[in-house]
């Protein structure tokens, strides 16, 4: 569940001002000081960009080993074969959220935590596909182009979105398949999720909550009336999401769910 949350900036600090002196210094020349304090500096600063480097390097090579193979069958949703590629794809996500919470998503109890979330949000996006077929949700081939064109924009050049594309482990036949399957989805949402308004009451009582949340860490939240759309949004956002969940445990009696990992 998404939540509205102060961002926490975490950066390299460079004291580049020194205040120290002794009689053995006494004799050079200020300026040779202040030139071997600054390099000084200028190589601490590096050899903590490298490590921090190094450390995300290693990050993410353990978070890559969390991957499973393409090709493996990691359930079977009614009849569909829902295989490791698929599982990889859902995988990214619960990795960020995790990150994002300020934990270490290659950690032991971590990863067995990411390896439930990954699943069942994987088996919960189908059971809700499924479902939308069924009741005859689709997208049509104008909206799925319309998709692919707005995403393009975000890239300086055709080669550049291909490149991108290429990264993913997709082609255009996959790609237009994750934006029909998008479009379907949301129409499903739109039309059969539906909750009430976020009322006065329950957006200042979020916005006392991120407040505290803010001050807590030194971070003096933005007034109530320029971000009150924001957590509207977030609140029904949140509801939406809640009855998602209830709504795929629904789903879940009605199917046949085998889980293979």
């Amino acid at each position: 569940m998404k939540k509205l949350i102060f961002p926490l900036f975490i950066g390299l600090l460079a004291f580049a001002l020194t205040a120290c002196s002794s009689n053995a210094e006494g004799d050079k020349p200020k300026e040779n000081k202040n030139e071997n304090t600054a390099q000084a500096d200028q190589q601490d600063q590096q050899k903590q960009q490298q490590d921090q480097q190094k450390q995300m390097e290693e990050m993410q090579k353990k978070m890559e080993q969390q991957k499973i193979e393409d090709s493996k069958t990691v359930a079977i949703v009614n009849d569909k074969e829902l295989l490791g590629s698929d599982y990889n794809a859902v995988l990214a996500s619960s990795q960020s959220q995790l990150q994002q919470m300020g934990q270490d998503p290659t950690s032991e109890e971590a990863a067995k935590q990411i390896k439930e979330q990954t699943i069942n949000s994987l088996v919960g996006q189908t059971l809700l596909i499924q479902d939308a077929d069924k009741k005859g949700y689709k997208a049509s081939d104008d909206e799925v182009n319309k998709q692919l064109e707005e995403s393009k924009k975000q890239y300086k050049s055709e080669k550049e979105f291909n490149d991108a594309v290429k990264q993913a482990g997709l082609d255009a036949d996959k790609l237009k398949a994750q934006f029909a399957e998008s479009i379907t989805f949301q129409k499903y949402v739109d039309k059969e999720i539906k909750v009430d308004e976020a009322t006065d009451k329950e957006i200042q009582q979020y916005y006392d909550q991120i407040s505290q949340q803010g001050n807590s860490t030194g971070q003096k939240p933005p007034k109530l009336e320029e971000i009150k759309p924001k957590i509207k949004e977030q609140l029904e956002q949140q509801k939406k999401q809640e009855k998602l969940v209830t709504k795929v445990e629904e789903l879940k009696k009605q199917s046949k769910v085998d889980i293979k990992i």
